[in-house]
C-alpha cells in the first residue's frame, strides 16, 4: 500500500519537475535545469523499478537509487530558490513533495532491509 502511495507522489513530482524545467528553459536557464529533470523525473522511474524487481536485494537497490536522486533533487531546488531562479512559494511546494517521498523511502528501505 505505502508503494502506491509512493508511487502516485513521485509521479505528480516528476510532472511538477517536468513543469519547472519548461519554465526554466522558457528563462533560458538550462544547465540546473537539466540536473533537475533528470534527477526530479529518476526518483519515480526507480520506484516503478522497484515494484518489478528480481529480489529484494534489487528492491532495496533501486529504492536507495530514488533516494539518492530525491536528496539531489532537494539541493537543486535549494540551489534554485537561494539563485532567486524560483520563488519561496514554489521552492516550498516542491521541497514539501520532495521531502514526503523521501521520508516514505526511508522507511521503505528500512521495512525491507529488516525483512531481508
Amino acid at each position: 500500500m505505502k508503494e502506491n502511495r509512493l508511487t502516485e507522489l513521485s509521479m505528480d513530482f516528476a510532472v511538477q519537475i517536468i513543469e519547472l524545467v519548461k519554465f526554466l528553459k522558457k528563462n533560458k536557464e538550462s544547465i540546473v535545469s537539466n540536473q533537475i529533470g533528470r534527477s526530479g523525473t529518476s526518483i519515480g522511474a526507480n520506484i516503478s523499478e522497484a515494484q518489478h524487481a528480481q529480489s529484494k536485494s534489487d528492491f532495496i537497490s533501486k529504492m536507495e537509487i530514488a533516494l539518492k536522486e530525491s536528496n539531489e533533487t532537494s539541493y537543486w531546488l535549494k540551489l534554485l530558490n537561494r539563485s532567486g531562479l524560483i520563488d519561496n512559494s514554489c521552492y516550498k511546494t516542491l521541497d514539501s513533495l520532495c521531502t514526503k517521498i523521501r521520508i516514505l523511502l526511508i522507511a521503505s528501505c528500512k521495512t525491507a532491509k529488516n525483512k531481508q
